[in-house]
């Protein structure tokens, strides 16, 4: 079967058929502290509860459990509970 390419085929796919590129980005931008869910939903179609499940399927039990502990109470992984200064997805010196 061929990869997912893009964000509707990706958020129906089992996480077995995703490339590993994609899997790989997503458990970085989630462990980025001021990247939002919401980038992550509008970049591959998971929400945060998805974004969850792909953690703890992907990571060592002790890696996702410190992940889940660093992210539960922080305001800049949701952007409703963000500033309204950040709007943008990447920093202004990062190159598109």
């Amino acid at each position: 079967m061929k990869p997912p390419t893009n964000q509707v085929q990706r958020a129906g796919a089992a996480w077995e058929e995703w490339p590993e590129e994609d899997i790989d980005r997503v458990i970085q931008m989630a462990w980025e502290d001021r990247t939002p869910f919401e980038a992550i939903e509008w970049q591959f179609g998971l929400k945060e509860n998805d974004v969850r499940a792909l953690m703890r399927r992907f990571m060592k039990r002790s890696s996702f459990e410190m992940w889940r502990k660093r992210v539960k109470g922080m305001a800049n992984k949701h952007g409703k509970r963000r500033g309204g200064d950040v709007n943008r997805f990447r920093a202004p010196d990062q190159r598109p």
